[in-house]
């Protein structure tokens, strides 16, 4: 099991590879998520806009 850690010796590059990739995809989720929420609020503005007019 250790040597699958080890990766062979390539660990050292594996891994922080492993880490950024999982890093981004975190980000890119809260990134969308984020962007959804402005999105919906701008169209709950829009839609005020109208009603009141």
């Amino acid at each position: 099991m250790s040597s699958y850690w080890a990766m062979s010796g390539y660990a050292a590059y594996v891994w922080p590879s492993v880490g950024l990739t999982v890093a981004l995809l975190v980000a890119n989720v809260l990134w969308a998520r984020q962007l959804a929420r402005e999105a919906r609020a701008e169209a709950r503005r829009r839609i005020a806009s109208q009603d009141a007019s």
